[in-house]
């Protein structure tokens, strides 16, 4: 890791020569003030002992030592492979020094952000090579949390770019996490919406060096279909769009009239849009077809996947290593053909172990695999499961055409009933016998509703099962528990770890939402009022807004938040 400091020898300059005698002027630069990136008093004291002082006094001598290494300090911004390392100190100082910059919250133990520090590293260097005014920097979240409570940093990485040194309106990063994909998009962000191409080569270049370019072929820039384009361009920040209107570029392309071209390097290379041309249409053109007919999740991918307009996706779990892959994925792949723009067609590798949290969340498990699912990622999350296990052409379309038509049934997990669900203090809920128990209107219902892998849950369970103890011979009061990760309830949607609900005898189906302390006397209190002190009206999880994005399951340790909750 290569680690130094900037800093602005000016500022150095301007403190030193104010405090210089006639006689002896210091120098302007102090070459050996800073090494490797640390300041080093007893250096700087020795260089600048070098010089005779005569006219100055041991005081003047501390405050010109002091001086020099104050302004230092608030100057120097270290860096870490090109990438500027942000502190609360020298926030604001770099968002002065540095208008457009591109920041990344992180947590040194997160996965992703390790996966995503070498490209974000080379993204750093690519626009530092090209001599671009915009920067790359990091903050350390968990150092500091006065930045990241500032900025509203949830979960790990947050991207955020500052754009015009205005601190008050960072936009939020999406695209993906490769170099290429940061540099463009930040290029895309600081740029024209819309560059000019003016011969072959520009053209090659363009579609060379992107995975998705759009090039729009007007001999009028000023025409009404061009000012369409731009309009477009200008609502995309993750493909580069160009516009041309040079006769060779025409020829080469193939494109003998004014027209919309999105060229990429997977499927079959290149898409010619086909009707009028306006800002509405040239972005469901492009929204339909800027993602490969199949498109493989990865850590790389998700960004694109989750990102996207596109919130319907169909999801085949299948071992690469099968020998009937490149056959399923055939199948797959030609069916995907006729839902461009509506669902996103994923492969999920069900033998990477990465992806086995994702398996667990649609309740299946390897040796179940292959398997398709069908999500909604709107405002709820809703799951479907095909009647038949088959994967084929038909099938697929057939499954993905009751879907649009809204001709399918949620599906909604559940584990078997245990034959000794209720031989225990607290009681084991799954889906199958849920509503039974919870809105038996004799009863008052405790549910916990948790995930074995949550941490927050496994320190609550010794409590919890302190609380069931308590209540085991109650006539009229239920402790109960639930793994929402096998389970899922049509009337309560969970999304985050542990959550508790309190469900009152009587035949109204009320649900309060416990928000009290987790300890035994704050639980019984709960209880003993009816659900009144701790409690409030079952609202929807509110406290953790951004915790049910599918992407969030991925690595569990990324999903803690300060309230004791694990995101799903």
């Amino acid at each position: 890791m290569r680690m130094r400091t900037s800093a602005d020898p000016s500022l150095l300059s301007t403190c030193l020569c104010h405090v210089s005698s006639g006689r002896h002027k210091i120098p302007a630069t102090l070459p050996n003030l800073h090494q490797g990136g640390k300041k080093d008093p007893k250096q700087s004291s020795a260089y600048l002992s070098g010089y005779p002082l005569p006219t100055f006094s041991a005081t003047m001598m501390k405050f010109l030592l002091l001086c020099t290494l104050v302004v230092a300090s608030r100057a120097e911004i270290a860096e870490e492979d090109d990438v500027l390392v942000l502190k609360k100190s020298n926030f604001d100082e770099a968002l002065k020094a540095h208008p457009n910059i591109l920041v990344e919250f992180y947590a040194p133990w997160c996965g992703h952000c390790n996966a995503l520090a070498p490209q974000y590293a080379k993204a750093a260097a690519t626009l530092k090579e090209e001599g671009s005014e915009v920067r790359l920097a990091k903050v350390d979240a968990t150092e500091e949390t006065d930045l990241a409570q500032e900025f509203g940093v949830r979960g790990y990485p947050t991207i955020k770019f500052f754009k015009g040194g205005d601190k008050d309106s960072p936009k939020e990063y999406s695209a993906g996490r490769q170099a290429e994909d940061i540099v463009s998009w930040l290029k895309k962000r600081t740029g024209p919406a819309v560059a000019s191409l003016t011969g072959v080569t520009e053209a090659e270049s363009l579609i060379a060096d992107n995975e998705v370019a759009v090039i729009g072929f007007f001999k009028d820039g000023s025409s009404a279909d061009a000012k369409a384009f731009e309009k477009a361009a200008e609502a995309i920040d993750e493909i580069p769009f160009a516009m041309t209107s040079d006769d060779a570029v025409f020829s080469k392309f193939e494109v003998s009239t004014d027209g919309v071209v999105l060229f990429k390097k997977f499927d079959e290379g290149r898409n010619t849009f086909d009707g009028e041309v306006t800002k509405e249409n040239l972005l469901n053109f492009v929204k339909s077809n800027q993602l490969p007919l199949v498109i493989e999740f990865t850590e790389q991918t998700a960004p694109k996947i989750f990102g996207g307009e596109i919130k319907s996706h169909i999801l085949m779990f299948l071992p690469k290593a099968a020998s009937d892959f490149q056959d399923k994925m055939d199948q797959f792949k030609k069916a995907a053909e006729g839902f461009k723009g509506q669902i996103l067609f994923i492969f999920i590798d069900s033998d990477i172990e990465d992806n086995q949290r994702i398996l667990e969340f649609f309740g299946l498990k390897k040796e179940e695999c292959p398997a398709i699912r069908l999500i909604t990622l709107e405002d709820e999350m809703t799951k479907y499961k095909p009647e038949s296990d088959a994967i084929t052409t038909e099938g697929i379309i057939e499954f993905c055409t009751k879907f649009v038509e809204g001709k399918l049934k949620a599906h909604l997990m559940s584990q078997d009933i245990p034959e000794d669900w209720d031989k225990t203090p607290v009681k084991v809920l799954v889906g199958k016998n849920f509503e039974e128990v919870v809105f038996d209107p004799s009863k008052n219902v405790f549910v916990e509703f948790y995930a074995p892998w949550c941490g927050h849950c496994k320190q609550l369970t010794p409590i919890w099962e302190k609380l069931g103890e308590k209540y085991k011979d109650s006539a009229d009061t239920i402790v109960a528990k639930m793994d929402s990760t096998a389970n899922e309830i049509e009337a309560v949607k969970v999304h985050s770890f542990p959550t508790l609900k309190f469900f009152p005898a009587g035949d109204e189906h009320k649900v309060i939402d416990y928000n009290g302390e987790r300890t035994l006397e704050g639980f019984t209190k709960f209880l003993e009022s009816g659900g009144k002190e701790g409690g409030a009206p079952a609202g929807d999880d509110e406290d953790d807004p951004e915790a049910d994005d599918l992407q969030d399951i991925e690595d569990d340790t990324d999903g803690e938040d300060d309230d004791g909750h694990d995101e799903l």
